[in-house]
């Protein structure tokens, strides 16, 4: 089971975590969250069976958070704490159904029993409730898989689960299958279902069902049965439409649409055609619905081949070992005319070749002494990890190309650095996210004394090693905070903190905020 502490407190949260043996309730899982906010955000994204919530929080009280999770998560159960004496809100706790609620200073032995008396009920509320939903969507999932295989090898079963969902199929029906690709492969069932819910509504106008299955993460597959028959030109669009708008919330995605088909025994045909539809998609825009007349045929790999993006890299090599950034751009506009939209290549082929251009152009950094800039193309090990994250080709083309431009700029703004100075940065933008980064550990690898390498770079700059490390590592965290996607506590880690709440001090002495109220302020 999953449990989230929400309360402004650090201290109560983490006492909470530790003070109780949580495992030996059955909870494996706990979530921590300082704001009603960031607690919605987690239970939307984590689904927690039990909610430890203050009432009193920053951005979002304690019964507005559970007023906005009670459609969201009807059978999560809600325990309410404070240490206010406030009838007001113990009205709304009692509205609300709160199965109880605890006073501070909390009694580790009272939020315990509360808890016990909590994972009861709701083990009682499921077993009446969820059986029956668990039931119809574990055998919707189980048609939809079947659905993605050659119908003769599973026809017994497809008709057996069709009849168990009443679904009417005939050699009339007709068939469509979608797929969206996400970018996340965090579990998101709580926003899938909504979703399913909202489309199932929405085909009920068009005498139109769906099943749907999630595989291997990132691919969401709904099956369309027209029980009229197939859906006209006028209603697919009317559906792709709605595909789009619903997913637009999940930032990166692309969609693909199969081979509308009549009859049962094809719709292997129309998932088949949108698979190859959707391996095509790492060429286009987030957003971009392909269908099979899109593919052309599929794909085939390039007659250049290897030789190809072999003088590729030789031609930007040549291009920046010239220091000419017109024409080092001029080589990435046509390089992107060739690959974007294409279908005569794989995405692992681009990734491959980009990876080379990455490696040349981080190449030329040392070189000239430029150090390294933004984390995750700087070295062979972070490019392959890069390029393994990377969603869309534009993507990874706009990055490789705003490297690009930044390096020009800075090189021509550069004066020549001292050797030991460009090392000591350069080591420092390499592993400024690791904790146990020292001025031992940066001095060991100039083969220099520690005493020597702090004085040499406070003469040499005129700011102390360690404030430059502090401020490099508090950039590099203003600018992770600017996404929304990314959660403080990962921040923190990602650049050199182990301890969140050093962490938060350090950002409000450097900036004047703490980082919630810097990322409030930054997204408005």
């Amino acid at each position: 089971m999953k449990l989230l502490i929400a309360d402004d407190e650090l201290l109560t949260r983490e006492g909470l975590s530790s003070s109780i043996d949580w495992k030996n309730l059955g909870i494996d899982q706990i979530f921590q969250a300082d704001d009603g906010l960031r607690a919605l955000h987690i239970a939307k994204l984590h689904e927690p069976d039990i909610i430890l919530s203050d009432i009193r929080m920053p951005r979002m009280n304690g019964i507005e958070l559970v007023e906005r999770l009670t459609e969201l998560l009807p059978d999560t159960s809600i325990i309410f704490m404070s240490g206010y004496s406030d009838k007001e809100y113990l009205k709304a706790a009692i509205k609300l159904k709160a199965i109880d609620y605890v006073e501070k200073p909390l009694n580790p032995e009272e939020v315990r029993a509360t808890v016990v008396e909590a994972i009861n009920r709701r083990q009682q509320v499921l077993r009446s409730r969820q059986n029956e939903d668990l039931l119809s969507m574990e055998t919707e999932s189980n048609l939809a898989l079947l659905l993605t295989k050659p119908y003769r090898d599973n026809s017994p079963q497809i008709e057996a689960l069709a009849k168990e969902l009443s679904l009417c199929l005939s050699p009339e029906s007709g068939f469509v299958t979608y797929i969206v690709k996400l970018r996340t492969e965090e579990p998101i069932s709580v926003l899938i279902k909504g979703i399913r819910e909202n489309l199932k509504s929405f085909l009920k106008n068009f005498h139109i069902n769906a099943v749907y299955i999630r595989m291997h993460a990132v691919y969401h597959v709904f099956h369309l049965i027209g029980e009229g028959g197939a859906p006209s030109g006028a209603v697919l669009s009317s559906i792709d439409l709605f595909f789009k708008e619903q997913f637009l919330p999940f930032g990166f995605f692309t969609m693909s649409r199969g081979d509308t088909v009549s009859g049962i025994t094809r719709v292997y045909q129309s998932y088949t055609s949108a698979v190859v539809a959707i391996q095509n998609s790492f060429f286009f825009p987030s957003g971009t619905l392909l269908t099979p007349d899109d593919a052309r045929g599929g794909f085939t790999f390039a007659p250049e081949g290897t030789a190809g993006v072999e003088n590729d890299t030789e031609s930007f090599a040549d291009a920046l070992e010239a220091k000419d950034s017109d024409r080092c751009m001029a080589f990435l506009d046509s390089l992107h005319q060739k690959y974007n939209k294409n279908y005569g290549m794989l995405p692992n082929q681009i990734k491959d070749a980009y990876y080379r251009l990455f490696n040349v152009l981080n190449d030329c950094r040392q070189k000239w002494k430029l150090s390294a800039d933004f984390a995750g193309t700087d070295s062979s090990e972070s490019i392959i990890e890069y390029l393994e994250n990377c969603f869309t080709y534009e993507e990874l083309h706009d990055t490789l190309a705003e490297r690009t431009r930044r390096m020009f700029q800075r090189l021509d703004a550069s004066v020549p650095e001292d050797n030991v100075i460009f090392l000591i940065k350069d080591y420092i933008a390499k592993h400024y996210g690791s904790d146990l980064l020292s001025i031992k550990e940066i001095s060991d690898y100039v083969h220099l004394s520690a005493s020597y390498v702090c004085t040499y770079f406070k003469t040499q700059t005129g700011q102390t090693l360690n404030q430059y490390l502090t401020e490099y590592r508090m950039e590099k965290a203003m600018h992770l905070l600017e996404d929304a996607r990314n959660q403080i506590a990962d921040i923190s880690a990602k650049v050199g903190y182990s301890n969140g709440n050093y962490f938060s001090k350090s950002f409000k002495k450097f900036t004047g905020l703490t980082p919630s109220k810097y990322r409030e302020k930054m997204l408005g």
